[in-house]
């Protein structure tokens, strides 16, 4: 079935992906320098983009760079004068992510911070950063729902919040899985489910990564941050 699942994506991704030369250039950039090879695919980074394009997104916050593949295809979909803070861990990633966004010519579009993303959002929120309207969740999986919940202090009602490679091969149905990862994706999906302030559904994908799938949802109500609180 792998095969096939291949042959379709390179199918849509020929037909509804254009090459794309500076994409192209990115992904081998990222394989000269020893990167992991977990990028989002062709068509996945095209749909990322065609939502920030839906939602009209000026503001979008992603988690987890690796070497900005999945930045540069947000940023394309940006609204006019919009931007894009992307977290990164990996000093090495953050240096390849940087070179990339500047071949693509979006360094006035893009800022990567690196370090690790929990105290670098707890700097935004220091600095009294803005309401994003797009966050991208596409990290570490065991920290899933402590990015849910910062996710959700930097939304407004209407930000779309996107969870990537939450499926997991499908052992996310397992209650009994010992992974770390399918156990944060699990208290990542039970948070959601019981919290009224997000709607939202998740997708299976299978294609050339394998069997995995998304997260979608939209923020209906906020919380104020306790800082933001107290300064009332």
């Amino acid at each position: 079935m792998k095969q096939t699942w291949e042959q379709v994506d390179e199918y849509i991704t020929d037909l509804l992906c254009p090459n794309d030369s500076i994409l192209d250039d990115v992904l081998v950039a990222n394989r000269q320098a020893d990167l992991p090879e977990i990028d989002v695919t062709g068509n996945q980074g095209k749909l990322l983009q065609l939502l920030v394009q839906m939602q009209g997104a000026k503001r979008v916050l992603e988690i987890g760079t690796l070497g900005a593949y999945s930045t540069i295809w947000m940023a394309r979909g940006l609204a006019e004068g919009g931007k894009i803070i992307t977290l990164e861990l990996e000093p090495h990633h953050a240096e390849v992510a940087n070179a990339n966004i500047k071949r693509a010519g979006l360094e006035h579009a893009i800022e990567v911070r690196q370090g690790n993303a929990l105290e670098l959002l707890e700097e935004l929120e220091r600095e009294g950063t803005e309401p994003f309207d797009f966050i991208f969740i596409d990290a570490d999986k065991p920290n899933n729902p402590h990015y849910l919940e910062w996710a959700l202090r930097f939304s407004r009602p209407g930000t779309v919040i996107v969870g990537d490679n939450v499926i997991r091969d499908g052992e996310v149905a397992s209650r009994h899985s010992t992974d770390p990862r399918v156990r944060g994706v699990r208290t990542f999906f039970d948070m959601i489910a019981g919290d009224p302030r997000i709607s939202a559904t998740a997708i299976q994908t299978v294609g050339s990564k394998g069997y995995d799938g998304f997260m979608i949802g939209i923020v209906q109500q906020t919380v104020q941050s306790p800082q933001k609180a107290n300064d009332r």
